[in-house]
């Protein structure tokens, strides 16, 4: 009969093993020294068959900005089976003793990048993140952006990019709270440039982390806060069109590049991204930087794999409550996948009433549209 352990360090050699040959993928020596410092930050559990590993989760302990405000988030990576003891149900047990634990430790979110939406979704998590891709050829970006101020490149400085990105990030719903090990373990890695955009009072006021090569310009993480700061350095990245052909890169899902182009018609998509899901349903709903409202909001939510996150919830003066059920009484009807949806601003709740995705009068869910801040959901990390 197999158990859920702990993975210690002493236990890494056979977590790596199996992230390779899960993720086809070879480390080196050097990489693996690397990793063995970054693993040391997270929770992972493995189902043990006796003394062998047969499959395992990692939990990143993170933080993300909702409403510009910090929530505790478990980030789910690394999840791996070996193929002899696939199908057996040993991710569903892992999955439920991973949510227990967040809860235990006040992580009231959980975010994961899907190897299937399907798999996932049966669990409580929905897509919540979708990045648009650009792949733009450099000439259609020589135009005069009209900026005010400088570019200077720069080696890694980690105090100036996070005071940058901070602002930057608190804008959307989702983006990481990053501290100085996240930078150096997973955001200024392997051979990229980095480079600052300066306005005409020499305040920093964006940045760019980027590589060239092959004859495309790849941006891996652009932030600014302000608009003249993202003109300066759109700038920046279109001088560079003496040696890239395109430039490519991902951005929110509402960004404006494309009102700027003279003509633009060029490659652009719409990728889905990470999923999330509410895993402490009232203590979210109270920590939620709701709109104010006189309005006695009801919601009734259905958590089949938490059931107990199931249940009926009043927004009052005081936050939300539990109530007892009462099938007479109006509200707004949604699964935890819906709500987290909504929660994080990924779709609105009269969209997903349109489409038959949440019920209840229309009355009640324009109560929920009104008390739900409209904010972008946006994630640039990723693990």
């Amino acid at each position: 009969m197999g158990e859920i352990k702990i993975l210690k360090e002493e236990d890494f050699e056979e977590v790596f093993a199996l992230s390779q040959f899960a993720f086809q993928v070879e480390m080196g020596a050097d990489e693996l020294a690397a990793r063995t410092e970054e693993t040391k930050r997270h929770k992972i559990f493995g189902w043990m068959e006796g003394e062998q590993l047969a499959a395992k989760l990692h939990i990143h302990p993170l933080a993300c900005y909702i409403g510009g405000k910090p929530f505790e988030m478990g980030g789910i990576g690394a999840v791996a089976t070996w193929p002899e003891y696939r199908r057996q149900g040993l991710v569903k047990k892992l999955l439920s003793q991973a949510l227990s634990d967040m809860k235990q430790h006040g992580q009231t979110l959980s975010f994961l990048h899907p190897f299937s939406f399907p798999f996932y979704r049966k669990y409580g998590w929905e897509l919540c993140f979708a990045n648009r891709h650009y792949s733009i050829p450099i000439e259609k970006l020589s135009i005069d952006w009209g900026g005010q101020g400088y570019v200077k490149r720069v080696q890694n400085d980690v105090q100036l990019l996070h005071s940058i990105y901070s602002r930057f990030a608190k804008q959307y719903n989702g983006m990481l709270v990053r501290d100085e090990k996240w930078w150096q373990q997973r955001v200024l890695t392997g051979k990229v440039q980095t480079a600052i955009a300066y306005d005409h009072l020499q305040q920093a006021d964006g940045y760019v982390i980027y590589h060239v090569k092959n004859n495309i310009f790849t941006v891996e993480e652009l932030a600014y806060n302000s608009l003249n700061g993202w003109k300066v350095l759109m700038q920046f990245i279109a001088n560079h069109d003496s040696m890239a052909e395109k430039v490519e890169m991902a951005v929110p899902e509402d960004d404006q590049l494309p009102l700027f182009i003279e003509e633009p018609r060029f490659l652009q998509e719409i990728k889905p991204y990470f999923m999330a899901r509410i895993v402490d349903l009232p203590r979210f709903l109270n920590e939620y930087p709701f709109m104010e409202t006189e309005n006695k909001l009801l919601l009734q939510v259905e958590d089949a794999f938490l059931p107990e996150n199931s249940g009926v919830f009043q927004l009052t003066d005081n936050g939300f409550v539990r109530k007892p059920l009462n099938p007479e009484q109006p509200g707004v009807f949604c699964s935890i996948q819906q709500l987290t949806s909504m929660l994080l601003g990924y779709k609105r709740p009269l969209a997903l009433h349109n489409a038959g995705l949440i019920t209840g009068e229309r009355r009640e869910v324009e109560l929920l549209e009104a008390v739900i801040p409209d904010r972008q959901p946006f994630l640039s990390d990723f693990f």
